[in-house]
């Protein structure tokens, strides 16, 4: 297969003829490859001006640097044990580097430095020479992260004599630093960087900054996660259930701006373990009534790599393991005090529970049954009763956290724009960075002023609902009372089924058909309720599925159109994956799943708008999209993309990531909407199918599928735009994006016809970034349809943020749109205008959003399908560690397709 594909074959090639003597060969002149220009972002093309001005407040505080002439000094930093080894635990280099600066003051010429925790050490003007060597003792290492292989719990009384017979450097270690010089930065590139210059040098100087700030935070004993730093204060501890803790810390970084540099610092939550008694932690973990009822194998894989200190000698260790047998049973070799006549040591066996009771004489209370906590080696473990152990503060939790913890977590987290300016405030002073030594001799002051920007609060764009009535918006809301939906449905060919929720299910029919009347939508009587038999209860999700399937098909005339699912828990429900799974790629039936509970006509109006999109309705349309007066989107054919990839938790490295693509179709519209979604390799940002050539004729990738939809349902007409909104890519692979992406985008285009050059416009939407915005003076969120372009916006790029929605609760996340490319030539009030229509035509609820409905879409598409792949509970068995042990990459499972009559549905909505 392989040499077919390059061309060759696989028989040897016949000699080549010789060359008449008289004939000197012409040596065959090489093309000259064509270097494909790479693409940039583009440079902002001036600033929007349609909308109300409004005065704004933002999280960024102004930096000033004085010294522009100045140099940072990067050195390579390579730690090495006494016997030349090099140190390969994180967590030990700052301790060291700490010791090197307090020791050899004179040698570094009384420097101070900015050292980042691993390889890399910043000084303000060079070192006296460009290779220096140190050696340190570190005292008592075994307090340290990441040594626990000292203990003399376990291993005999920790007498002198002990210590000296098994020889292991209890007290120090040495270690050799070697510091070499790398680069030279100058400070110039900063102010560079503001006029819009970007280059290596800046970024790196402005990382140097970032690196002072997250050692002034390490000085002060925090836990540094990327760019946010989290104070050990049970102050800012939230309890989230499950034994995890929410730890509220900050976020800063510097950033360059239209008005300079500045510092964009936030409020920011991360998840640690509950510190404490061991057991308390896994009595929370495991929901458990006492240490009796505990699944050790569980704890012995959540416990794995955690720091713990002991009593009564109060040292730290990391738990490698549990012990096999309880406390009472394990036995370890005992060395005793004396030698015997033959001057051999003696030893014995005791168990670890008579060892701490009997020879050190602590007292045990409820250890002696239980499992000993392991600290030492593979081949050597050290033991240790589990209630003499308590977990050491703010060790992060990266597992993904259960619905409930996050719910929990986003009620105790969230604050009031004017509580969260307060506590920002607070940062500031508390931080002092005007006593930084480091940014003082950089020339770098920090203001403690929040910039004051200015805003244009948009109008919001007109709606209508069916009968052409219009639907009127306050505060970016709406509703559909007295009112039907724009373009309603019918309700036939249906049928109930009820996995065992308790309801009353005439009722519900009833009250659905009655409010679907009065919102334009007929429903027919359904066909039959389908009620789980009780014995099925207990089975696995995958058989209550299939047994009901099976009843069906015994019960009904031919396929239903709808089904109706009750389902028995609101949140996270197993039957939900398989259920849709089975619905939309075995039988292509649109379904509504819900879960009655607390079902009124609200909940129920509001299922009818799922329901109604669902089934080829809209509910409500823009008036610009009626009378075809968008800017270059109407009077053209033009399809609008939603693309994101979302990835598994943290703590999971191995499942496939899911990409989904929504496209717009039946153009003119912008309202109606349609997804492909496929796996690839986990934690892989790129979308790697949007062009997938299988043979010389064939595509199989996702962007093939859309275009040819868009084209039968557009009239037979070809997009001549192609307007992309990506979502979740950061500024440092927006190149990908526009040369890996826009490549494949532009393939399967000329794949479909050689002839075509549609136009592209892409523009990347960022949610999880820190800049938020405040209204001076008042309480409340800034109104819906802000938009911000100046001030903090990047220098050169053309990026904006905008709030769209009402942010009801909490501070308003702004999203921040950057526009990569655009062929077609928008102006920055066409662009902005209909990023914020966009916000408007979301089919599931009666209020603007946060971030373009086609975003939106793929993220539900992604989730929704991903439901479908349920990796039997992979969060628990995965390690947390991440990282692909196993050898070589891992073969992705393919998903199945969806049935063609639900494929161009909004079955995502």
């Amino acid at each position: 297969m392989a040499e077919e594909e390059n061309g060759g074959s696989t028989e040897a090639l016949p000699p080549p003829p010789p060359v008449p003597a008289d004939i000197s060969p012409v040596k065959a002149e090489p093309e000259p490859v064509k270097k494909k220009a790479l693409r940039v972002p583009m440079a902002r093309r001036g600033l929007g001006s349609k909308g109300q001005k409004i005065p704004i407040l933002t999280n960024h505080f102004k930096v000033n640097v004085t010294n522009v002439d100045g140099y940072f000094f990067h050195y390579s930093v390579a730690l090495f044990y006494e016997d030349g080894r090099p140190v390969e635990g994180k967590g030990i280099g700052r301790k060291v580097l700490d010791t090197v600066h307090a020791t050899y003051d004179t040698e570094l010429a009384g420097k101070d430095f900015a050292y980042d925790g691993e390889k890399s050490l910043f000084t303000i003007g060079s070192l006296p020479r460009n290779k220096l060597e140190f050696t340190v003792v570190l005292d008592d290492i075994t307090s340290n992260r990441n040594n626990g292989n000292s203990s003399p719990g376990g291993h005999g009384s920790p007498n002198e004599t002990d210590r000296k017979r098994l020889r292991r450097p209890y007290q120090s270690k040495t270690y050799k630093v070697e510091i070499s010089f790398a680069a030279k930065i100058p400070m110039q590139a900063i102010a560079n960087a503001l006029r819009g210059q970007e280059s290596e040098n800046s970024q790196e100087a402005l990382r140097v900054l970032d690196i002072i700030l997250r050692q002034h935070a390490a000085k002060q004993g925090c836990l540094l996660v990327r760019q946010s730093f989290f104070h050990n204060d049970p102050k800012n501890f939230a309890d989230v259930g499950g034994g995890v803790l929410g730890c509220r810390g900050f976020h800063s970084s510097f950033r360059t701006t239209q008005s300079g540099l500045s510092l964009n610092i936030d409020v920011s939550t991360t998840m640690i373990i509950q510190p404490g008694p061991v057991v308390d932690f896994l009595i929370a973990n495991q929901n458990a009534k006492d240490p009796f009822s505990l699944d050790w194998a569980k704890a012995k894989r959540v416990l794995k790599n955690l720091r713990v200190k002991t009593a009564p000698a109060n040292q730290e260790f990391k738990i490698t393991g549990l012990s096999e047998k309880p406390c009472r049973e394990q036995t370890f070799t005992l060395k005793q005090r004396g030698k015997d006549a033959d001057g051999e040591v003696q030893t014995s066996e005791v168990t670890v529970y008579d060892y701490f009771v009997n020879h050190r004489n602590i007292d045990l209370r409820y250890s002696a049954d239980l499992p000993c906590l392991n600290v030492g080696k593979p081949k050597r473990p050290t033991y240790f009763p589990i209630e003499l152990c308590t977990l050491v503060s703010l060790q992060r939790y990266t597992k993904a956290l259960s619905t409930f913890q996050r719910a929990s977590l986003v009620e105790k987290s969230r604050q009031k724009p004017q509580e969260r300016m307060q506590i920002l405030s607070n940062a500031l002073k508390i931080n002092n960075y005007d006593a930084e030594p480091l940014l003082r001799s950089s020339g770098v002051s920090i203001s403690s002023n929040f910039t004051q920007v200015e805003g244009r609060v948009l109008p919001a764009p007109k709606l209508k609902a069916g009968n052409g009535d219009d639907l009127f918006t306050r505060n970016g809301r709406w509703n559909f009372n007295n009112k039907k939906f724009f373009d309603a449905a019918k309700v036939e060919r249906w049928a109930v089924v009820n996995f065992s929720a308790r309801c009353d299910v005439r009722g519900l029919i009833r009250d659905l058909t009655r409010l679907g009347e009065m919102k334009g939508i007929s429903v027919e009587a359904p066909f039959e309720v389908f009620e789980e038999s009780p014995q099925l209860r207990r089975a696995p999700p995958m058989v209550r599925v299939d047994k009901m399937f099976e009843e069906i098909q015994s019960k009904l005339p031919g396929a239903p159109k709808f089904l109706l699912c009750l389902l028995p828990e609101r949140k996270n429900c197993d039957i939900y994956g398989p259920w849709k799974r089975k619905n939309l790629a075995d039988y292509g039936i649109v379904t509504q799943c819900l879960a009655p509970g607390r079902v009124n006509d609200q909940y129920l109006t509001n299922l009818l708008l799922k329901i109604n999109a669902k089934l080829g309705g809209l509910n409500s349309m823009l008036a610009v999209e009626i009378s075809t007066s968008i800017p270059l989107v109407s009077k053209v054919p033009t399809i609008i993309l939603g693309m994101d990839v979302s990835h598994g938790s943290p703590g999971q490295s191995d499942i496939p990531s899911i990409a989904a693509v929504v496209s717009s179709r039946q153009w003119p519209s912008i309202s109606r909407y349609r997804a492909s979604v496929r796996t690839q390799s986990p934690k892989v940002e790129m979308i790697d199918n949007l062009f997938k050539k299988v043979s010389d004729t064939e595509d199989d990738g996702i962007m093939r599928e859309l275009l040819l939809d868009f084209y039968a349902s557009s009239g037979k007409r070809k997009p001549e735009h192609i307007i992309v909104f990506r979502d979740g890519v950061s500024e440092s692979q927006f190149n990908q994006v526009l040369n890996v992406e826009l490549d494949q985008l532009i393939e399967s285009c000329k794949f479909l016809d050689e002839k075509w050059s549609p136009k592209f416009v892409i523009i990347v939407a960022q949610k999880n970034h820190h800049t938020k915005f405040f209204q001076a003076g008042s309480p409340d969120n800034v109104p819906p349809g802000t938009i911000i372009d100046n001030k903090v916006c990047h220098p050169r790029n053309y990026d904006f943020y905008m709030c769209a929605h009402a942010g009801m609760i909490g501070t308003t996340r702004p999203t921040h749109y950057h526009v990569l490319f655009d062929e077609v030539g928008f102006s920055p009030d066409e662009l902005q205008e209909l990023v914020h229509n966009l916000s408007y035509v979301y089919q599931r609820s009666t209020t603007a959003i946060s971030i373009v409905a086609p975003i939106s879409y793929a993220h539900l598409a992604a989730t929704q399908v991903g439901q479908w792949m349920k990796f039997e509970d992979a969060s628990e068995t995965s390690s947390s560690q991440g990282g692909l042990t196993n050898a070589g990459p891992v073969t992705v499972p393919q998903l199945p397709r969806l049935q063609e009559n639900v494929s161009s549905s909004m079955f995502f909505c």
